[in-house]
């Protein structure tokens, strides 16, 4: 697979629970095309080593993403978000604008300055009911059991029916052996004052949204309803794990978009 216009940088970033390592197909083929791949973990994710208990707010777990965008000396990067990823490519956008040719977010949280990320927990939750139908999620309750969970794990179960559903096997025992808890917050200030984007910064850079259309399509199109990107792209048979899933239809629409965007 080979792509014109010289090397772009390609900054994967990974959803709830997951790590850079779920990107490893998909890092492979960007690399084999000529381009430079940056996999981030997120804090207490993958092989990052902070503790689940010393992250108090999204900004405390986005931490590794913004710091790398922060120290970028180069000329700009393509981000790319997958599930929960799209929260802390937004709040990079809004943070580090000039530094980021487009955002890319793989069936992705969207929030945006017209569409609250609370609105989106909100909607995920209408639409799967998670709380009333968790298979076999583990809610962790590090401040006791009289206290709201602190901390959730995805459970084999939901993973295989939820999640990697069209995903080859191994990679749904690869994800069963790494995945880690990620925090519930219920500090809501703190969320609330990271999570703040405007048109001028936010929204000057470029949004591409890559539905995959086998899981969470409902959510995705209505995100994409209430907060238009620039450009839609289909991946048609994928589960919610493109990577794993469709990897060369998820890198060729990479590759597309870094034709056009950068």
């Amino acid at each position: 697979m080979q792509s014109g216009g010289g090397q772009r940088h390609f900054v994967l970033i990974h959803g709830a629970c997951h790590g850079a390592w779920c990107w490893y197909k998909v890092s492979a083929l960007l690399k084999s095309a000529g381009h430079k791949v940056s996999a981030l973990d997120m804090a207490a994710s993958g092989v990052n080593l902070k503790k689940l208990e010393e992250l108090r707010s999204f900004s405390d777990y986005y931490e590794p993403l913004l710091e790398f965008i922060a120290n970028i000396s180069e000329e700009r990067v393509i981000l790319v978000a997958h599930s929960m990823g799209g929260y802390g490519i937004s709040i990079a956008m809004e943070k580090f604008p000039e530094k980021i040719s487009v955002a890319v977010f793989a069936a992705a949280g969207m929030p945006g300055s017209d569409l609250n990320y609370k609105a989106i927990d909100a909607k995920y939750w209408e639409i799967f009911k998670i709380y009333e139908s968790t298979e076999d999620t583990q809610f962790i309750f590090g401040n006791g059991p009289d206290n709201p969970p602190t901390a959730i794990l995805l459970g084999p179960n939901q993973m295989a029916s939820r999640l990697y559903r069209l995903s080859p096997p191994e990679d749904l025992e690869l994800g069963k052996l790494l995945v880690r808890p990620i925090p519930v917050y219920n500090n809501a200030e703190a969320n609330d004052e990271i999570m703040v984007f405007n048109k001028e910064r936010h929204g000057s850079v470029p949004r591409f949204f890559i539905i995959c259309d086998e899981q969470h399509c409902e959510e995705q199109r209505w995100m994409i309803e209430n907060n238009p990107p620039h450009e839609v792209k289909l991946i048609s048979g994928s589960d919610h794990m493109v990577m794993f899933s469709k990897p060369q239809e998820l890198v060729f629409y990479l590759l597309e978009i870094g034709e056009k965007y950068f």
